[in-house]
């Protein structure tokens, strides 16, 4: 699946999530304990992404700042797409 337009990136992603395509850094999991931000908000509140800024040239892939909403909670999930791998790197959540 090749994503060229947000459309097309904010499916993959959702693919992802739903089909269990994911790494999860050290990084994310300190964030996650640190900011009470449960890993099944993340997974569960996957309809309603909603991609709020792009990094396109981030450092190692393209990677995307995420809004999503769980039980009336609102948080961020920066995403990094590695569309030749078909998986996501969750990388920060706040």
């Amino acid at each position: 699946m090749m994503a060229r337009t947000t459309n097309d990136t904010l499916a993959f992603i959702k693919h992802c999530i739903k089909s269990r395509q994911i790494l999860w850094t050290y990084h994310v999991h300190m964030r996650l304990k640190g900011r009470f931000i449960l890993r099944e908000a993340i997974l569960s509140s996957v309809d309603t992404y909603e991609i709020i800024e792009e990094y396109p040239k981030d450092k190692y892939l393209p990677s995307y700042l995420i809004y999503s909403e769980y039980e009336g909670e609102i948080f961020h999930i920066q995403i990094a797409t590695d569309i030749k791998n078909e998986k996501i790197i969750v990388v920060t959540a706040y």
